[in-house]
């Protein structure tokens, strides 16, 4: 059996950080029985915790969630809210396909997105001129 630190350190931790070290401390405990990947980005206060089975799809697929949720978030209340939805967009069907054939109908749908793509980046340029 492992030691832990005890319950009286979580009552004295204070930063991110302490959290992050406290929890990379219960990941080494767990790593003898299962493979575990962290993550750590504490300038964002993001921690990721990965299990053995974890490929680059399924990262890359996590990461997509992240920004359409930041999308659909900020909505049509910033200009460049247009331009990152289509290319999540184009992303997510692409990741949804990564390992087969896309149909005829997904690349129509990309097409449009490009063409949305091209439409944001001529408003967008109007501002210039």
């Amino acid at each position: 059996m492992h030691a832990c630190r005890t319950s009286t350190t979580f009552l004295t931790m204070t930063t991110f950080k302490d959290f992050n070290d406290l929890l990379l401390e219960l990941v080494k405990i767990f790593e003898e029985k299962t493979q575990l990947k962290v993550e750590s980005d504490l300038e964002s206060n993001i921690i990721k915790i990965f299990g053995e089975n974890i490929d680059s799809l399924s990262k890359a697929k996590n990461g997509l969630d992240d920004i359409t949720e930041l999308a659909y978030t900020v909505a049509e209340h910033h200009p460049y809210w247009n331009l990152l939805y289509q290319c999540a967009q184009i992303s997510r069907t692409i990741l949804d396909k990564w390992k087969d054939d896309l149909s005829k109908e997904e690349l129509e749908e990309i097409e449009w997105s490009i063409k949305e793509l091209e439409h944001s980046c001529k408003k967008l340029k109007e501002k210039f001129d």
